[in-house]
C-alpha cells in the first residue's frame, strides 16, 4: 500500500514537471482560452451533478487521472465506468450535487494548465456535505481541452 501511494505521488510530481514536454507554465493565458477551459469546468461539474457518466466523461482527457484517498485510479477510455458504482455511494450519503467555490489557474502553457479548486457537494436541501480543496490538470489534446489529471482531498 505504501508502495502504490509513493509511486502514485511519484507520478504526479512528474505530471506536474510537464512530463509532456511542454513549456514552462505561466499565469497568464489568452481570454479566449480561459473561457474555453471554464467551459470545461462548467460542463464538467455540471454533468456531474446531473450524474450524466458519458458526459462526465466527455470532459475527459485520456487517460484520465485521479489522485484520492491515497490511490491513483487511471481510466484508460470512456464507459469502462457503471453510473449505479460512481453516483450510488455518493446518492447514499445525500448527495445531490456539487459546485464550484473557487476556480484559479496558477500555472499554464499553450496546452496544459493547473487550476486551484474547491467545491462543495450538497444535500437537496441545499445545505452543505463537505467542501474539497483539489488541483485539476487540463490539457489540450487534438484541439480540444480536457480534464487528465485530478489531485482531491475527496473521498
Amino acid at each position: 500500500m505504501i508502495k502504490k501511494t509513493y509511486y502514485a505521488v511519484i507520478f504526479l510530481f512528474l505530471l506536474a514537471l510537464n512530463v509532456f514536454g511542454q513549456k514552462d507554465g505561466t499565469h497568464k493565458l489568452p481570454e479566449k482560452e480561459k473561457a474555453e477551459i471554464n467551459k470545461v469546468l462548467d460542463d464538467y461539474i455540471k454533468t456531474f451533478s446531473a450524474k450524466d457518466l458519458k458526459g462526465w466523461e466527455g470532459t475527459y482527457q485520456f487517460p484520465h487521472y485521479r489522485l484520492a484517498s491515497g490511490k491513483m485510479n487511471v481510466l484508460e477510455k470512456a464507459g469502462l465506468r457503471d453510473s449505479a458504482a460512481v453516483f450510488g455511494p455518493l446518492i447514499k450519503a445525500g448527495w445531490e450535487y456539487s459546485k464550484w467555490d473557487h476556480r484559479n489557474i496558477v500555472q499554464a502553457s499553450d496546452t496544459k494548465v493547473h487550476v486551484d479548486t474547491k467545491f462543495t457537494r450538497f444535500r437537496k436541501d441545499g445545505s452543505a456535505i463537505a467542501s474539497y480543496e483539489s488541483l485539476y490538470v487540463l490539457t489540450k489534446e487534438d484541439g480540444r481541452w480536457g480534464v487528465k489529471l485530478r489531485s482531491s482531498f475527496a473521498e
